[in-house]
């Protein structure tokens, strides 16, 4: 096996205008030596992108629980509109953002040729479907809905007006001042009652009904009994006790992230977002598979939106007596088309059987470090420096790249005035990070940023310190894998069971690069016992950081560590080359095309172009970027594939 540096794709990077990450960059070279290179081969790498996306390719971020609170659709809209702008504008834009390079991932650990490909030409090139911690992996095959006496008749869902439906909603949310909402029975007959009071029951967890003669007509009331809490605890007396509490079903969906469809699914059912539960998150720009747990929820009501939605279908219903935790998971399988590849037949085995026999480098991909000229682990590392001036001028401060419009008119606003007010007057958009820092602002006052910065939901403030735990994790074993090579050597560490010991002298016949992990850094974990322990201290001194003391004053942020695996090999690894003439047809079928009868796509034997269908199974909190960036040899960031190929911005 032999390592292999990752070169300048041949191509000269423009100077970053970004002061910090230069810095940044500045400061490695000081810890660092010059490479050692052990590549013979001259790497041509020519990668072409469709679509700048946030998320590149679809990744299994076990470690950062998205936002528990949810948010509303209407953000969404906003946050899908594209940028304004011709190509040119655009690639001088992402001259701005981060290469591979400036997080740390500089090495390959195969010695194939590079060759390129498109990624994710159609967001359904990319397919990912969820492995339970049974091993099973998730599909889509079964519509059927479990039924029992107790489900309310098909009418419950038709018997309610539109306008009946938004003054029952308005009512359960308490958005008015009316303590209860009338529904004349038309045609009024008890069957057609009871129908009624089954409707606003199961429809709108957390109102009680009755019937009333008001002017010799019958109304049904509907009313709040339980106050407030009662949309949060949907109605216990009014479920089975033979039946499960929660109500497991495989949600496929297409192009929207996990938390995005788990607020659509809790708005059309008019219940919490935090009723859901989930193993992991999947990212938008993709088809993804996946389990999701609802309490108390019925099949019957959760298969009807079936018919109301865009790309979401609902299926494989069952009930059980427990959610689902975060993190369960054995993993996820992908299934990748990367089109209009160069690479020959020999390169594509090559590559392919090295990704299956040797695996990949486990870094954390350019998703974890975000995609502005400010990235995540900066702020990271200023929280863990208690220096909260920075974390706010950081998160607010103006910045060259593409963003939207109305974020830099926000940041300029910022800038200028430094008052919370008027910056916050040009967010549309109030929950981002941006406008819940500003409202922060304007409840605590600007000496009070702990707090202000406070607001953020802790999830999405952990993600600034785990980002900096893996710029350091990144260039540790870039630097590891560059002293030592793909073996293992006396002092780098091993698990047994969950504790890690150093591999002695005596026993390192015994391990193999497989065997190793890196520490990300905390105040519970243990570090090698070579050159590359001393590197971890050197390079959190150049942080103003103590290694020896990763504790913060605030809990929250205080690291205790973790270890991960150096090498990743996937499992399941399976690859065939086709041809295709035309860009727009699939290349495979779905769950879905499966499911309503569509038949294989038909490809020519002698078609335009090529593209390397890969499948492969990867376990949580690994980047599947990584592992396809391993096949083609090529820097997997925005701004690289900007600098290489813009085309695709027409």
């Amino acid at each position: 096996m032999e390592t292999v540096e990752m070169n300048n794709i041949s191509l000269k990077r423009p100077h970053s205008e970004d002061d910090a990450a230069n810095a940044d960059e500045i400061k490695r070279q000081k810890i660092s030596e010059n490479s050692k290179t052990g590549s013979n081969s001259e790497q041509s790498v020519q990668t072409v992108i469709e679509q700048p996306d946030k998320s590149m390719l679809e990744d299994t971020k076990n470690e950062i629980i998205p936002n528990e609170e949810g948010e509303e659709q209407e953000d969404e809209e906003l946050e899908d509109s594209d940028e304004d702008g011709d190509p040119e504008s655009f690639a001088d834009m992402m001259k701005h953002g981060l290469t591979e390079s400036d997080v740390g991932i500089t090495k390959f650990v195969s010695c194939h040729k590079g060759f390129s490909g498109i990624l994710k030409e159609r967001y359904s090139d990319f397919v990912v479907h969820e492995i339970g911690k049974d091993g099973r992996v998730s599909h889509l095959d079964d519509f059927t809905v479990p039924v029992d006496d107790e489900d309310p008749s098909e009418e419950t869902f038709t018997v309610l007006s539109d306008e009946d439906k938004k003054r029952l909603e308005e009512l359960q949310l308490l958005k008015n001042k009316e303590t209860s909402v009338a529904i004349e029975v038309i045609e009024d007959t008890k069957e057609k009652r009871t129908v009624i009071h089954q409707a606003v029951k199961s429809l709108f967890p957390g109102l009680e009904t009755k019937t009333e003669d008001r002017d010799g007509k019958k109304y049904i009331i509907a009313y709040h009994a339980a106050g407030k809490k009662a949309l949060a605890n949907p109605r216990k007396h009014s479920w089975p006790k033979s039946r499960g509490s929660y109500c497991h079903f495989v949600l496929y969906k297409e192009n929207k992230d996990t938390m995005d469809a788990i607020n659509v699914l809790s708005k059309f059912l008019r219940v919490k977002p935090n009723i859901f539960s989930y193993m992991g998150t999947k990212d938008k720009r993709a088809i993804t598979v996946q389990e999701i747990a609802v309490l108390r929820i019925t099949a019957q009501r959760l298969a009807h939106l079936n018919k109301c939605l865009m790309n979401f279908k609902l299926g494989n219903f069952s009930y059980k007596n427990h959610p689902l935790k975060l993190g369960e998971l054995q993993g996820n399988h992908f299934t990748v088309v990367l089109r209009n590849i160069t690479g020959t037949d020999d390169q594509i085995e090559q590559a392919m059987n090295s990704l299956r026999e040797i695996g990949f480098i486990n870094y954390y991909g350019m998703q974890r470090f975000g995609t502005t000229a400010v990235p995540t682990y900066q702020i990271g590392r200023a929280i863990l420096q208690n220096n909260w001036n920075e974390v706010m001028d950081l998160i607010l401060k103006p910045r060259p790249g593409a963003e939207k419009g109305y974020l830099v008119k926000c940041r300029e606003e910022w800038a200028k005035t430094k008052d919370p007010a008027a910056a916050l007057k040009k967010l549309p958009v109030k929950r981002c990070v941006e406008g819940q820092l500003l409202r922060g602002l304007l409840k605590y006052g600007m000496k009070n940023i702990i707090s202000a910065f406070g607001i953020i939901p802790r999830n999405n403030r952990l993600m600034y310190i785990h980002s900096y735990q893996s710029y350091v994790w990144n260039n540790m074993v870039s630097k590891r894998i560059e002293e030592y090579g793909l073996k293992a050597v006396p002092g780098d560490l091993t698990l047994k069971g969950a504790t890690a010991v150093h591999i002695e002298e005596g026993d390192v016949h015994n391990y193999t690069i497989h065997d190793v992990v890196m520490p990300l850094p905390g105040f519970d974990v243990i570090y090698p016992k070579h050159k590359i322990g001393e590197a971890y201290k050197e390079m959190l001194v150049a942080d103003n950081l103590d290694i020896n003391n990763m504790r913060h004053k605030i809990r929250d942020y205080s690291l205790s560590g973790a270890y991960r695996k150096i090498i990743i090999r996937p499992q399941n690894v399976s690859w065939e080359v086709v041809a295709y003439d035309d860009p727009r047809i699939p290349l495979f079928t779905t769950d879905l095309d499966k499911l309503e009868g569509k038949p294989l796509p038909v490809l020519p034997t002698d078609g335009k172009f090529r593209a390397l269908k890969m499948e492969f199974s990867l376990p949580p909190s690994t980047y599947a970027t990584m592992a396809i960036r391993e096949v083609l040899k090529m820097d997997t960031s925005i701004k690289n594939q900007t600098q290489l190929n813009t085309t695709w911005l027409r």
